[in-house]
C-alpha cells in the first residue's frame, strides 16, 4: 500500500518543482505606477517656470498592458505636442533587457491670476488700476498672450471698446500717444559735437519711438523717431 502512493507523491513533488522553476525564470513586469510616477515628474520638471499653479493629470494604463521592466524610464514630449492643455507623453525604454514606446494621455492644467476688466472701458481711455480685477483661471483653457502682470496694462490706452470681465490681451491695448496729427513739434538732429532744433508739424500720431512724419517750416518731410515733451529726434 505504501509502495503505491509514492509515485504519486514524486509526481506532485516533481510538478511543483517544475512550475516554481518556470516561474523563477519568467521576467518580470514594469510596474505601470512606475511610469505613472515617470510621466509626473517629467512634466512637474519642464513646466517649473510657468506663471501659476500647474496641476496634473495622467491619463489611465490599460492594466492588462505587460511590459518588461526597464532600468530607466525615459519620458519625452511626442512631436507636434507641448506641454499644455490635453497632450500626450510618450515613454520609452531603450536598453538591453527591454525595447517598447507607450504613449499616456494627459492633462496639464495652470491656475493662475489673470487680469480682466472690472467695468466697462472706452476706446481710447487710459488704463489704471480701477479698471483691472484679478481672475483665478486655468490659462490652458484661455488664447495665448493673456496678460497676468498690472505693469502690462495699467498706463496703456483701450484699443477698442471692452466689455466688463473681459481678459485682457496685448492686442486689445497700445500706449499712449506722445505725439498728435497736426501738433507743432520740436525737431532734434544731434551727432557728434553738433545740436540742430527747428521746428515743425506732426503728420501722424505716434507714440514713444515710433516713426513718424513731420514737415519742417520749408515744407520738406521728414521721419523721426516721437519723443515725449513733443520731441522729434532725427538721425543723422
Amino acid at each position: 500500500m505504501l509502495n503505491l502512493c509514492l509515485p504519486m507523491i514524486v509526481l506532485i513533488f516533481f510538478s511543483s518543482h517544475v512550475l516554481a522553476s518556470r516561474h523563477s525564470t519568467a521576467p518580470p513586469n514594469q510596474e505601470l505606477s512606475q511610469i505613472r510616477n515617470a510621466i509626473e515628474n517629467f512634466i512637474y520638471s519642464n513646466t517649473a517656470t510657468l506663471p501659476g499653479q500647474v496641476i496634473v493629470n495622467v491619463g489611465q494604463i490599460d492594466k492588462h498592458l505587460t511590459l518588461p521592466i526597464c532600468p530607466q524610464l525615459e519620458p519625452f514630449i511626442p512631436a507636434g505636442n507641448r506641454l499644455w492643455g490635453k497632450t500626450s507623453i510618450g515613454v520609452r525604454c531603450n536598453s538591453e533587457f527591454a525595447t517598447w514606446i507607450i504613449y499616456v494621455q494627459s492633462e496639464i492644467n495652470v491656475m493662475s491670476n489673470v487680469l480682466h476688466t472690472a467695468r466697462p472701458i472706452s476706446i481710447g481711455q487710459i488704463m489704471t488700476y480701477e479698471d483691472i480685477a484679478p481672475q483665478n483661471v486655468n490659462l490652458a483653457q484661455l488664447p495665448e498672450g493673456i496678460l497676468t502682470d498690472a505693469s502690462q496694462i495699467v498706463g496703456k490706452v483701450a484699443a477698442t471698446n471692452l466689455p466688463a470681465g473681459q481678459p485682457l490681451r496685448p492686442q486689445m491695448l497700445r500706449a499712449p500717444f506722445v505725439i498728435l496729427r497736426g501738433q507743432t513739434v520740436n525737431l532734434v538732429v544731434q551727432g557728434r559735437g553738433f545740436n540742430i532744433q527747428s521746428e515743425g508739424q506732426a503728420l501722424a500720431d505716434a507714440t514713444d519711438g515710433q516713426v513718424v512724419q513731420v514737415r519742417n517750416k520749408s515744407g520738406r518731410i521728414i521721419s523721426g523717431l516721437a519723443r515725449p515733451n513733443s520731441i522729434v529726434e532725427i538721425r543723422p
